[in-house]
């Protein structure tokens, strides 16, 4: 069991939250964690986030500025439930087309019917695969974005790989994830929140506990804003840089295919 951060040589892949898994054991145990938090999605980010997650959210989609017209593409990764991709859709007046991609398919279901009730239909397509092996031939998207989703998937350079290989050029790549908070208070509140307060509100709200213990271990676990960047300029992308929001509890990060 180790409580360090992983660093930009990776780790991850063999990381359940604090305790130590075997290669190739880590996905099917994320996997059955979403299959129970799916129909508590937006629950469990108000909880992990104070709510914060949908003005963090609102800022990505900001950042990547999607045009207003027909043809633009975007492939939404590890974004079942839609939170992302129907931001985008709307912000680009509903022109612009979401590839919904997600490993676990209780969180697709949400999502498709999400889509339906919004009249969204059209514009969104949902699609189970693996973020590390993407069904889609090189250069099919403009942009790819990822919120909260990285951090879940084992090997994180291989996602990275496959995110610069399916983007055209001049591609842009979005990463929201929780991050390492840069603030000497702040960082021990909110660490004392996350380990104390959010596995007990869980239980109480959904009867498990135990996913969310994993959610905020793996938090703790994911590579700083600086080590993250590193493997997104690692994988290929240029400019690669990002943006912190409140303290560094999430950082939104930004690279371009050239």
């Amino acid at each position: 069991m180790s409580v360090e951060r992983t660093t930009a040589v990776g780790g991850m892949e063999t990381s359940y939250g604090f305790k130590r898994v075997r290669a190739g054991e880590k996905q099917s145990l994320v996997n059955d964690v979403f299959h129970k938090v799916a129909n508590r999605y937006d629950l469990m980010n108000d909880l992990m986030s104070a709510g914060l997650h949908r003005l963090w959210k609102d800022a990505m989609v900001t950042w990547l500025n999607p045009p207003k017209r027909p043809g633009w593409s975007v492939l939404d990764v590890a974004g079942g439930t839609g939170d992302i991709a129907f931001r985008i859709v709307e912000a680009s007046g509903r022109n612009a087309h979401a590839t919904v991609l997600d490993i676990n398919g209780s969180m697709l279901a949400v999502g498709r019917d999400r889509a339906e009730k919004k009249g969204l239909t059209a514009n969104t397509d949902f699609v189970e695969a693996n973020a590390e092996e993407l069904p889609f031939t090189e250069a099919t998207f403009d942009a790819y974005t990822i919120a909260f989703g990285i951090r879940n998937v084992p090997r994180i350079d291989v996602a990275l790989a496959e995110a610069y290989r399916v983007l055209k050029p001049g591609g842009r790549f979005l990463c929201l994830e929780f991050s390492e908070v840069d603030m000497p208070l702040l960082d021990k509140v909110y660490e004392a929140w996350s380990f104390n307060a959010i596995p007990r509100i869980g239980k109480a709200v959904t009867g498990d506990g135990e996913p969310y213990s994993y959610l905020v271990e793996s938090i703790r676990k994911f590579p700083n804003q600086q080590n993250f960047a590193a493997m997104i300029s690692r994988a290929g992308f240029e400019r690669a840089s990002f943006r912190n929001y409140s303290g560094g509890i999430a950082a939104l990060h930004s690279g371009w295919k050239l």
